[in-house]
């Protein structure tokens, strides 16, 4: 019985020690991930399709031909998603860079506007250039000015 004792002890603490390792091993939460590729036609559409479909974590595939769109939801990371879809297609893709046109505050500042973007989008301020931001903000004398003739503040000229 001693020896047996000892061998179940070993086979406990070698099995708690692989539970543990599980719990400790961070999972992908699940994630949308959006991707601009370009594509030409259905064949294509297919192809990008089933180079992500296989992937592990996918739980569905999107592709809108029109907006040359790919939209994976799942848990993935975007960067693998991105990886695969540039290595099994040779398709020039990238992350998704527009956002809706009533998101952007501003969205004829210079680098936003864009002639290639879907209709009512626009690239994200944030991700064209960091100090464009502050360009789509008035400044505060611009500010002092616009609201001098306000008709929302009280004490506005009157000018008649």
């Amino acid at each position: 019985m001693g020896v047996a004792a000892c061998l179940s002890d070993l086979y406990e603490s070698c099995h708690d020690g692989h539970a543990s390792r599980n719990k400790l091993k961070k999972r992908n939460q699940i994630q949308t991930v959006e991707i601009k590729v370009k594509m030409d036609c259905e064949g294509c559409e297919r192809r990008v399709r089933k180079s992500v479909e296989g992937m592990k974590g996918v739980t569905s595939v999107e592709v809108d031909l029109k907006k040359s769109k790919l939209t994976v939801v799942g848990y993935v990371d975007p960067d693998k998603v991105l990886h695969r879809v540039l290595h099994r297609t040779g398709k020039k893709a990238e992350m998704w860079p527009y956002v809706p046109y009533d998101v952007v505050d501003h969205p004829y500042v210079p680098g936003v506007y864009d002639k290639k973007a879907p209709p009512g989008f626009v690239r994200n301020t944030a991700d064209v250039d960091p100090q464009a931001g502050s360009l789509a903000r008035a400044s505060s004398t611009e500010i002092r000015y616009t609201t001098a003739f306000s008709d929302e503040n009280p004490t506005a000229c009157t000018v008649m």
